[in-house]
């Protein structure tokens, strides 16, 4: 695993429910396509304090399944001292599709 912590992802995994973990995972999926969506509209608009809400709240959801890049990512997007660009949002899609792929796949695997 590269995109999330292995040891936070394992735990999550094995601590709730299957179909618990499960609804996590798409919850993720949800928001990271959500909030993604909303930073380009925002840097589109050059809105850039809905830009950087938007790259806070996925720093929070990215930090709390353990995908520590993404998060990192999200955390440097917030900086009013980094000028927004459409490659940096470009980039935290990428992120946001690796990490959810590897947490599909724990939730794929079924129960520990």
């Amino acid at each position: 695993m590269k995109a999330i912590d292995p040891e936070i992802a394992r735990q999550l995994a094995a601590e709730l429910p299957h179909d618990v973990f499960v609804g996590v995972v798409r919850t993720f999926e949800a928001d990271l396509a959500r909030l993604v969506e909303q930073m380009v509209d925002a840097l589109e608009a050059r809105e850039m304090d809905s830009y950087r809400r938007n790259a806070h709240s996925l720093a929070g959801a990215a930090g709390s399944i353990g995908a520590r890049r993404l998060e990192s990512l999200a955390r440097q997007a917030m900086s009013p001292d980094v000028a927004p660009t459409a490659a940096t949002v470009q980039e935290l899609g990428q992120e946001a599709r690796a990490a959810l792929a590897e947490l599909m796949s724990l939730s794929s695997a079924g129960p520990p």
